[in-house]
């Protein structure tokens, strides 16, 4: 597999992992109730039909991100089963000492989260991508490179300077 699909992928998961948490943090930092089903199928219905077209994506492909979308709830509430993260933060601290085997305990609960739910995230992007014409490839590219604001990465600069 070439470098940049594997790079790709990894920080698929990656990002995930990272948004699924942000957004799990910002949603209880500035709302007094979690979100409900149908705000995450709104939120997801959102998603799909700006990227779609976005990338001007045909019906099969909408599809695709779909199922990529449908994934990506699917790893976000895995990742967000059991306890809420800031008690267990608070948990961690709040006795006389940092609570270590407490620490690894969730790390390693999150880790298999994202360990389970990795290969149905992979072969939904997979097939998502594979179904990409072209120039839409390199949009996505593109958009990759350019980051979440329309701004050159932080990764992209570091690569110019070597």
């Amino acid at each position: 597999m070439k470098t940049w699909i594997k790079r790709s992928l990894i920080a698929l998961v990656g990002a995930s992992v990272v948004f699924g948490g942000a957004a799990a943090w910002a949603h209880r930092q500035y709302q007094s109730h979690p979100m409900s089903a149908a705000d995450v199928t709104a939120f997801k219905v959102r998603m799909v039909d700006r990227i779609g077209s976005r990338m001007d994506l045909d019906a099969d492909q909408k599809t695709k991100l779909t199922v990529l979308a449908d994934r990506m709830v699917e790893q976000r509430a895995a990742l967000m089963a059991g306890a809420d993260p800031r008690q267990a933060m608070r948990d961690l601290v709040a006795g006389p000492s940092f609570d270590r085997s407490g620490a690894e305990a969730l790390l390693i609960a999150k880790t298999d989260a994202v360990r389970q739910g990795a290969p149905a995230m992979i072969a939904a992007f997979g097939d998502l991508y594979d179904s990409l014409r072209p120039e839409q490839q390199q949009e996505l590219r593109d958009l990759m490179e350019k980051g979440r604001h329309g701004h050159e990465g932080r990764h992209s600069r570091d690569h110019d300077r070597r």
